[in-house]
């Protein structure tokens, strides 16, 4: 293969988190050195370096949520703490000279398509324009922060964290806090701060099932022993991978029946039975997102929390009102608001420009959707890493497959001397098809299930989650398709 070709070929990956650390490996390790990372933050991370909130860690066992070709033998504990994550994509970002593709600091707001020259110029916030033959989109879903829509948020007069955007100069200490959501974020968190807080209130819109995990911190024999023999990491890794391939958890209800028992005998352990009621989901496990945490019932235990179940009507400079007949007021001095992301959007968070103006939210109208979760037709060089319905199990792990997926697309482009590839509208469409009707065929997911959830775009189509296994997918982009594109070249 034409090594100067490779060379003269500009590509411009979009965010320093895994996926864009991981694409930067594997384009040096293919010999296509002409690349740059252009990061809004001011380092490596993505998700794990802007995510800093009390208790953050992964919900994923590590070995397993990590690099294939790093593995990493010592984990502190099965479920890695955020700090950890983070240290561990910034070893691997110079162990394998990406850093030095990184400009930090530099947030992309628009990308446009050039039909005549074939060239995507990337504009960031800054007003700087860079052009790139292929970009690689590696923000992934979890970008655009969700604030509630609730009267008066904007005038609550103490401080306001969100809980992607930790604020750690703020002392909670004797703070009386409350907490708006209860998902993913909160069971993680809420646990650490009434450590130190004086009282938190939490308000609850929808109880979750938060299933326990064995995550009992490694000895340091363990350490000492994984460290002499990294094939012991390898293994640990191969076992996590095979358990969650072989769980039907979402296909079989009596195992969904299991877990909702396992998570009923958890919430038993609280002594209050009106919390006890209070935190009991009314919908199947699995229709919304698995959740796991060993502190977060314990919590409800502590004379300083308190669950708020009544409806928020609107937020005070002093507090929060709640629904209720005769109005209540809790007055607090810190507001956390642990609502989230709109993970619907993936890419369309920024402003994208295809083929003939296409731009990317009329593409998207009905929402989100791509082939294999890599391409979508009308902007060509365009490639998408944690794209549209790829959720599933280890993301790192199904990303790594990606990364691996474009390398091939872009030599394929290059053996053919082509200057474009875009992937067909029909073959794209097939597929979303076809992936829409297996994911109704999962009974937690289908439509019939009432679930609200981050899973479905406004139109109702299912925009995150990918209804087979990991291995699957694997499977399905080992091999690319490549007369599943149009390929073409720039009139002379």
């Amino acid at each position: 293969m034409d090594k100067n070709k490779k060379q003269d070929l500009r590509i411009i990956i979009i965010g320093a988190g895994p996926g864009g650390i991981c694409m930067g490996i594997k384009l040096k390790q293919a010999g296509f050195e002409n690349f740059i990372i252009l990061e809004k933050g001011s380092g490596v991370g993505g998700t794990w370096y802007n995510n800093r909130y009390p208790g953050c860690e992964c919900d994923i066992p590590s070995h397993l949520y990590s690099y294939s070709f790093e593995v990493k033998p010592d984990w502190s504990k099965p479920y890695a703490p955020q700090p950890e994550i983070l240290e561990y994509i910034r070893d691997c970002a110079d162990k394998y000279d990406v850093m030095s593709h990184c400009q930090f600091n530099s947030a992309v707001r628009n990308l446009s398509w050039n039909d005549d020259s074939l060239i995507w110029s990337v504009e960031q916030e800054s007003g700087e324009t860079t052009e790139a033959n292929y970009v690689v989109s590696a923000i992934g879903m979890f970008n655009e922060l969700i604030y509630p829509d609730i009267e008066g948020l904007d005038s609550f007069a103490g401080t306001t964290i969100h809980s992607a955007r930790w604020d750690w100069d703020h002392d909670l200490e004797d703070k009386t806090i409350g907490v708006i959501g209860s998902a993913a974020s909160a069971v993680q968190l809420v646990p650490e701060i009434i450590k130190s807080a004086k009282q938190v209130h939490l308000f609850q819109r929808t109880a979750n099932w938060i299933m326990a995990k064995e995550d009992t911190p490694y000895t340091e024999e363990q350490l000492i022993e994984l460290r002499a023999n990294p094939q012991l990491a390898v293994d640990i890794r191969n076992g996590i991978f095979d358990g969650i391939e072989g769980s039907d958890a979402f296909t079989n209800p009596e195992i969904r029946g299991q877990i909702e028992e396992s998570v009923l005998q958890q919430i038993a352990i609280i002594k209050d039975p009106e919390v006890r009621a209070k935190l009991v989901p009314d919908h199947m496990w699995g229709c919304k997102r698995p959740l796991f945490a060993n502190t977060y019932y314990p919590a409800f235990n502590a004379p300083n929390l308190e669950l708020v179940t009544d409806k928020i009507k609107r937020i005070t400079p002093k507090g929060i009102v709640t629904d209720v007949v005769t109005e209540i007021v809790t007055e607090i001095d810190t507001l956390v608001l642990a609502t989230g992301f709109d993970a619907t959007k993936f890419l369309s968070v920024l402003n994208v420009t295809g083929r003939d103006g296409l731009n990317i939210t009329e593409a998207w109208e009905d929402g989100a959707q791509a082939y294999r979760g890599i391409t979508t037709h009308g902007f060509p060089n365009l490639f998408m890493l944690y794209g549209p319905n790829i959720n599933q199990g280890s993301l790192i792990t199904m990303i790594e497959w990606q990364t691996v997926h474009i390398v091939k697309l872009l030599e394929h482009m290059v053996r053919e001397g082509s200057d474009w590839m875009d992937v067909k509208a029909e073959r794209m469409a097939e597929y979303n098809v076809k992936m829409q009707e297996d994911i109704e065929d999962i009974e937690p997911w289908n439509k019939q299930a009432g679930c609200s959830t981050y899973y479905r775009s406004k139109s109702g189509r299912c925009v995150t989650q990918w209804p087979h296994t990991m291995g699957d997918y694997r499977d399905q982009i080992e091999t690319p398709e490549f007369d599943a594109f149009e390929l073409g070249r720039k009139s002379s």
